[in-house]
């Protein structure tokens, strides 16, 4: 089995130990779920437990009889964190392995690189992923959370424990420069001024002149749209440089990769987030997830956002597949098109028709001893900032990302 291609069977058979059909026989009798994802390499923290809560996903419909009399046989790909696998693996899984449906993408880069293939050859995609909204196509579903269902709730919040003066860092692309637009117009909406906004490409890991900058600048709060492993960087030296008690920090990432955890306490407590999921999440649906995350031998701390939102993405396709009663890619959409809901660890998450994007709980928090203590949740918040550019009803055939005007 290589490196760079994984593939994973997840069957009733194989939960109870009995003896497996040889492939070619199985593969006949399967419904196919591609995945393609950033399992190892510089992004492996949002990709492992992602693939990991994909398969505990699969797992679980195959032990409930799979679909419509089959079960589900996860095809998955390793990108390493290398963008160029991307395209090549879409490829693969549309012309060799001949997928039902495709989860997968992390960066915006990841799925711009597949989105196309994908959408060209017919085949569903989900997009499980936190990300900048915007994208308008018939052939995808998104199920993170947009910036204006996050920063509409957490710029409100952050500002009234802190000031009105507030100061933007983020990442140099493209999520970082829309959600920092999205970040400036809730400031103001909310009384606020935008002191200063850099960006940062993702290899960067020095930060201290900009922390002399916000100084400078007089901030009462932070917000940082920051994304990977060298920006987490800017919580240690923010910390370091004795500021954490001096200015407000607030983030629309940190914590989606569990980065909370990697961090002391000393260097995390109070930084404020908004998000769909936490680990400390009192339902019975989160509670339920956890027990079969360690039951399936997860890490009883590893579970975050994004596994979290690939999961729920997982279920809201099979929910689709089950009221279409065919895996034809047209019928799957229109019955998705319902409104269909789902619960779990994170909420209540429901398909919105005219953009297909989710329509979710967004749970203001704050971290607290490498915890994210809910301070409180804002049910069923709209995708509003694609909302305003995407109307798939009137114009199904529509297939842009549109740069949302603020």
């Amino acid at each position: 089995m290589s490196i760079n291609r994984r593939h994973f069977l997840a069957s009733a058979a194989a939960a109870t130990g009995a003896i497996m059909l040889p492939r070619a026989v199985m593969a006949a009798d399967t419904i196919k779920l591609g995945s393609v994802l950033d399992v190892s390499g510089i992004f492996d923290a949002y990709g492992k437990p992602m693939d990991m809560a994909m398969r505990l996903a699969v797992s679980q419909i195959n032990a409930a009889g799979g679909l419509l009399g089959k079960q589900v046989e996860v095809v998955g790909y390793d990108t390493q964190s290398d963008m160029a696998l991307y395209s090549q693996y879409a490829q693969q899984l549309v012309r060799e392995d001949k997928v039902d449906v495709v989860h997968g993408g992390i960066l915006s880069a990841s799925r711009e690189a597949i989105r196309q293939t994908l959408h060209k050859n017919k085949t569903l995609y989900f997009y499980n992923v936190l990300y900048e909204g915007g994208v308008c196509d018939r052939n995808i579903f998104i199920n993170g959370v947009t910036p204006a269902q996050q920063a509409e709730a957490l710029v409100p919040y952050a500002m009234g424990k802190s000031g009105k003066k507030v100061y933007i860092v983020a990442a140099d692309y493209n999520y970082g420069q829309i959600t920092a637009r999205w970040l400036q117009k809730f400031v103001a909406d909310n009384g606020g001024e935008t002191v200063g906004v850099d960006f940062f490409p993702l290899d960067v890991s020095d930060f201290g002149s900009t922390i002399a900058k916000i100084q400078t600048a007089g901030a009462d709060l932070v917000i940082a749209p920051l994304v990977g492993g060298a920006h987490l960087s800017f919580f240690r030296q923010w910390a370091a440089a004795g500021m954490k008690d001096r200015i407000a920090l607030a983030s629309t990432t940190m914590g989606v990769g569990n980065e909370h955890k990697v961090l002391t306490a000393e260097e995390g407590n109070g930084i404020m987030v908004a998000y769909n999921y936490s680990q400390e999440l009192d339902t019975p649906e989160n509670a339920a997830f956890k027990e079969a995350w360690v039951a399936a031998g997860g890490d009883a701390g590893g579970m975050h956002e994004l596994a979290v939102s690939n999961y729920h993405g997982v279920l809201t396709w099979a929910e689709g597949v089950r009221i279409a009663g065919t895996l034809e890619r047209d019928a799957v959409v229109e019955a998705l098109e319902t409104g269909v809901s789902i619960t779990g660890p994170g909420g209540k998450v429901t398909v919105d028709p005219k953009t297909h994007h989710a329509v979710l709980d967004v749970h203001l928090m704050e971290v607290e001893n490498q915890g994210m203590r809910v301070v409180e949740t804002l049910p069923q918040r709209q995708p509003i900032d694609t909302q305003a550019v995407c109307d798939l009803g009137a114009n199904p055939d529509d297939n842009t990302q549109y740069e949302i005007q603020i």
